[in-house]
């Protein structure tokens, strides 16, 4: 009697596409803290987190940590309360309700980066907006949030859930909030695109800052030049785009900050 044997039929099991898309996001999340470091974006301090693609009622974070030394092992998972699912007595951040906030205001938004850009900070103290000069998804605009608008005089941290429900309502529909005298949050469809989006946040303040010691009008990127772009920038385009940035900025965070443990 014939051997039958089972024809393979290539597909990928529903656990084991889950599983491919957590590691992924964990290989961005990992990385996109080693590359906000590598670009000046943030420091010993900020944050990033992306939304947990197995459960979108919860993100996932690194404990506590400069984010330049961000490995897997650091990865934890976050409730909507801003809490960790399992609170194994590591340090977590304080400013956790700005991801946790934003992500139960916005279904769209899959990754969140806070970050005390430095270019960026003294646009959060002045009169001057930041206008696109590159980067078109500051439209529709760029608003400011105050914590003296929300709870008086405090440190500036958006360290509870009534600061991190204010900062996302005056984020709105936007991707980038100022946080006056302190920084910035800058959303994304997902973690690659945050992660891109708040090193050309950063690059835009170069530019404007360049531009005005210039003096004389600017011509700001116009808001019909800004949809274009932006559309063509949502395109999945192997070597194109964000995903020519990502694979760069990958490379040059690796050699400078090493390989992440796992």
């Amino acid at each position: 009697m014939a051997k039958q044997t089972k024809r393979r039929t290539g597909k990928i099991s529903g656990k084991s596409r889950a599983n491919a898309e957590l590691e992924a996001v964990l290989d961005d999340l990992v990385m996109g803290n080693r590359i906000l470091y590598d670009q000046g974006v943030v420091d010993g301090y900020g944050h990033v987190s992306a939304r947990d693609p197995r459960n979108p009622e919860r993100f996932l974070m690194s404990r506590a940590r400069a984010p330049g030394l961000v490995n897997y092992s650091d990865i934890m998972e976050f409730g909507m309360n801003g809490e960790p699912l399992r609170d194994d007595g590591r340090p977590i951040y304080s400013e956790r309700f700005i991801h946790s906030e934003i992500y139960r205001a916005r279904a769209d938004v899959n990754g969140v980066v806070h970050s005390h850009s430095p270019t960026v900070v003294p646009f959060t103290v002045t009169n001057v907006p930041l206008k696109p000069i590159r980067a078109a998804f500051f439209y529709p605009e760029v608003p400011l949030f105050d914590t003296r608008d929300v709870a008086g005089w405090t440190n500036l941290l958006i360290s509870n859930g009534e600061l991190g429900k204010a900062l996302a309502e005056k984020l709105g529909g936007n991707s980038v909030v100022l946080l006056r005298g302190h920084g910035n949050a800058v959303v994304g469809p997902s973690l690659r695109a945050a992660v891109y989006r708040a090193v050309y946040t950063e690059v835009n303040a170069k530019l404007l800052l360049q531009a005005k010691m210039l003096g004389g009008p600017i011509n700001y990127l116009a808001p019909e030049e800004a949809a274009i772009m932006e559309r063509s920038q949502a395109m999945h385009r192997p070597g194109h785009g964000a995903d020519r940035i990502w694979e760069l900025l990958k490379s040059e965070a690796i050699a400078r900050t090493g390989r992440p443990q796992r």
